[in-house]
This record gives structure tokens, C-alpha cells and sequence, in this order.
């Protein structure tokens, strides 16, 4: 029976047989505890039906677990050094295919569309490279893929973001973004103990579970999203302020947008962290119009 990638020793043997070193500018962080990646394939509820994305295999630990366990895996790797490693430890799992390429860049509903024509359910699974985490997700949400969640473990800090409720420090835009794509729940705290090499910060475990439709339903969702992040663009100011800088000729319109407000039932002088997505969505439909006008 071959070891598990993701202990300390053979991480250190792998990475010395193809003199293997880290990028900082990828954020490579490679986990060395079986455990935690057990933990990361149990929440994300993998079965022999699941097809799974994985995002930066890294040297494979965490795709070895979902290989076990998924009908089928797609890891997308930017890292060229790294595929003859793959070659190597994934070489067991007939199941796993290696993509060379930036997620970023992937015309993902192809994929899916190639490689999971067989399978009942798609799941995102991945331990992100911290510096480009939003980003990862925020294409995934946008891009309508056909996913039933996303379970990836990034910087806790963000974690928390993503997480946050109202009138807390960490909500903010992002929190709105993907709660109105998804139900999302911190399932984990990992610390940074267990990473070769060792990060600055800890990390948790976050699942997301796509909604059959968005959280609210907004005449205009680009408005929507542009008025949430305005609302926050100066977090002390009040939301009165803040949209007065957002619309152009919010000067002249400050006395129109407050009475637009009142007639919602919105008071302008609350700060954007005080309201909830529903309230963000009766702001962004009652304002669409004086916007575009």
C-alpha cells in the first residue's frame, strides 16, 4: 500500500527526487497532514457520482483523496515543473486528468462539457493559492457554471469575508457577492502548522453551496453589484455619502436619492455594513432609474 502524498516525509522525498522548489509568487503552500485533507473531500461530500475540479494539484495530496473517493477529477495546474511530478504520483488513479493551464483562463464550461458528461454532480474542490482566491471564485459564481458547491481552503481572514453577516467588521462586498450565488458556511480552521512551506497566516475551510437561483431578485444585477461596492467604498462614511460619490451628479441628486430612500424605508444615515442583501436589493431596483437617467 503506497503512502499518502501528504505527510511530511514524502512530501520531502518528492519534492527532492525532481529538486523541486517553491514559488512564492504562486503561492505554493503544500499541505502535509492526511487528516485535514480527508476533512476537505468529507464537506465537500464527494461519492463515486461526483466529477471534481480541483485547482493547483501542487504535487497531487489533495487530488490522490478525491481520486479515492470522486467518479472523476480535473486538476487545473499554471505550474509547467510540476506536471512530470504529477505524472509520477497521480500515475495509481486512472481517474485524474491534468490540465496545464490558468484557471482564469479556462473555458470551464467546456470542460465540463468533455469531461463529466458521466457524472451526477460537480463539485469545485482545491486549496487555493492565497494571493488569487476572490478572483478563482468570483469567476466560478459569474461564469453560471452547472457546479452543486465549492468547498476550497484559503486564508481564514477570508474565509470570515466571504462568511460574514451584517453589521459585522468583516462584511462587506464580498460577503454580498457570493452569499447572493451561494449558501456559504466556515466549516473548518486549519492551522498554518500543517503546510510545507509554512504560511503567515492560518487558513480555513469554506463551502459554498450554489443556490437554484440568487439570494434576491434585482431588475439589474451589474447595478446591483456596482451600488454594493460603492456602499462600502469609504466604510465609516454613511450610506447617503457614499452613494453620493457613486452616481454622478450626486450632488445635485443627494436630496432625490435620500426621498427615494425614505420611500423604502432606507435610512441614508446608516452605514453600508448595516444592511442586509434583501435591503441592498430595494436600494439597487428603487435607484436603477435615477442612475441611468
Amino acid at each position: 500500500m503506497m503512502k499518502d502524498i501528504a505527510t511530511p516525509i514524502r512530501t520531502k522525498a518528492i519534492l527532492e527526487k525532481y529538486g523541486f522548489s517553491f514559488k512564492k509568487s504562486l503561492g505554493q503552500n503544500f499541505l502535509i497532514e492526511p487528516n485535514v485533507l480527508n476533512r476537505i473531500v468529507d464537506h465537500a461530500n464527494v461519492t463515486e457520482k461526483t466529477g471534481v475540479i480541483e485547482i493547483g494539484p501542487g504535487i497531487g495530496a489533495l487530488t490522490e483523496q478525491l481520486a479515492k473517493r470522486a467518479k472523476k477529477v480535473v486538476a487545473f495546474e499554471i505550474d509547467q515543473r510540476l506536471l512530470p511530478i504529477l505524472a509520477d504520483t497521480l500515475e495509481p488513479y486512472p481517474n485524474v486528468t491534468v490540465i496545464h493551464q490558468d484557471i482564469l483562463d479556462a473555458d470551464i464550461h467546456h470542460t465540463i462539457a468533455s469531461e463529466f458528461d458521466d457524472c451526477e454532480e460537480i463539485m469545485v474542490v482545491a486549496n487555493l493559492p492565497y494571493y488569487v482566491t476572490t478572483p478563482i471564485i468570483m469567476k466560478l459564481l459569474e461564469d453560471k457554471l452547472p457546479l452543486k458547491g465549492i468547498v476550497v481552503m484559503l486564508q481564514k481572514e477570508v474565509a470570515d469575508r466571504i462568511s460574514a453577516i451584517p453589521s459585522t467588521k468583516e462584511y462587506g462586498s464580498l460577503s454580498i457577492a457570493i452569499q447572493y450565488y451561494t449558501e456559504a458556511k466556515t466549516v473548518m480552521t486549519v492551522p498554518k502548522t500543517v503546510f510545507m512551506p509554512q504560511p503567515n497566516v492560518d487558513s480555513a475551510i469554506i463551502r459554498l453551496l450554489v443556490r437554484d437561483k440568487p439570494l434576491v431578485n434585482v431588475k439589474d444585477e451589474a447595478f446591483f453589484f456596482q451600488l454594493v461596492r460603492a456602499s462600502f467604498a469609504q466604510r465609516r462614511k454613511t450610506l447617503i455619502n457614499n452613494l453620493v460619490h457613486f452616481f454622478p451628479n450626486g450632488k445635485e441628486l443627494k436630496t432625490e436619492i435620500e426621498e427615494v430612500l425614505g420611500t423604502i424605508g432606507i435610512d441614508g444615515r446608516r452605514r453600508g455594513e448595516s444592511l442586509s442583501i434583501p435591503e441592498f436589493a430595494k436600494v439597487s431596483d428603487a435607484l436603477a432609474d435615477i442612475y441611468q437617467s
